[in-house]
């Protein structure tokens, strides 16, 4: 009878310990796949840029919201995606002021104040360069993106930003 084999488990060859072991490694990759795709499927931070043209330029960005992740920023990175940039969080509007030790790709510095608005730009900063980058204007927001691409896309001071899946809140001293 085609059943008897789920009443004798001992003589049935689906139960031999290799099988055994196979099935705990095919589980196992099955968790791991799933497992992979909820994590593909969570919200990917991103800044959107709507420019005065009334363009919407998109950037997947990686969120450096505590002193640790704003110091190391965009360091020892040899490329950047041309939609990928880093958001730098800061808990106050204020002057801000960065340099590009230890990285090795020109970057824009698009700086952005608590309103959410572009106060100025510095364009394709000098690699390695320890030369203090600012603007004149308070910000309290710095997207970094590759050098060239502000311009590029027509981006300027005075254009509006959105972010998504930027948690404000999370922002440490």
């Amino acid at each position: 009878m085609p059943w008897q084999f789920w009443t004798s488990p001992r003589s049935s060859p689906n139960n031999s310990p290799s099988n055994m072991q196979c099935r705990r490694w095919f589980f196992v990759l099955v968790t791991l796949w799933m497992l992979s795709g909820v994590a593909a499927c969570q919200a990917q931070p991103t800044v959107t840029i709507l420019t005065g043209a009334g363009r919407q330029v998109v950037f997947q960005v990686e969120v450096a919201d505590t002193p640790a992740k704003r110091t190391m920023g965009l360091q020892y990175r040899k490329e950047l995606g041309s939609d990928r940039g880093m958001i730098f969080l800061f808990p106050a509007e204020s002057p801000q002021s960065f340099w590009m030790k230890n990285t090795p790709i020109p970057l824009d510095m698009i700086f952005i104040d608590r309103e959410k608005k572009i106060v100025g730009i510095v364009e394709q900063t000098t690699p390695f360069s320890l030369d203090s980058r600012s603007v004149a204007a308070p910000s309290q927001f710095v997207l970094e993106i590759n050098g060239g691409l502000a311009k590029r896309h027509g981006i300027q001071a005075g254009d509006s930003v959105r972010f998504e899946n930027i948690p404000a809140p999370s922002v440490a001293e």
